[in-house]
């Protein structure tokens, strides 16, 4: 799938690791370095602009790194850019740690992944059909 891009990053275009991977790292877009202290959120500017197609979203994710060892995560994830959203991507991070994080110009910050995802039409009705689980919520299919 061919993606537009406009880069006004002084950083490479986001790309894969692997060839398995599902997601390219995004890079902190900044003129300074900015600190993050505990349980601080804030808003990071990548440089990127995209156009996606019809009919995908680019979810901005995490870094499982980022995360197990600085206890910093992106607030809202996944994130949902829509197709018709033309604005800069930027990253909602947040520090759930106990000590300051500095956030420093092109620091892999979160993961971009594209997916295809599908529109519902509702259809009302007066009774939903029969499961197993029925209205069974939260833990209710156990803890293991």
């Amino acid at each position: 799938m061919k993606i537009k891009i406009i880069n006004k990053s002084s950083h490479a275009l986001p790309h894969y690791e692997t060839i398995a991977s599902a997601g390219m790292d995004l890079r902190a877009n900044l003129s300074e370095s900015r600190i993050l202290k505990p349980l601080e959120r804030t808003i990071v500017g990548t440089g990127l602009f995209i156009e996606l197609p019809i009919g995908t979203e680019a979810q901005v994710r995490p870094r499982s790194g980022l995360a197990a060892k600085k206890g910093v995560t992106v607030l809202n994830a996944p994130g949902t850019i829509d197709a018709d959203y033309r604005g800069e991507i930027g990253v909602i991070l947040v520090n759930l740690s106990n000590e300051e994080f500095t956030i420093n110009n092109g620091e892999r910050i979160a993961q971009l992944v594209i997916a295809k995802h599908e529109r519902a039409d509702w259809e009302q009705v007066a009774i939903l059909s029969d499961t197993d689980r029925g209205e069974g919520g939260f833990g209710s299919t156990g803890v293991k």
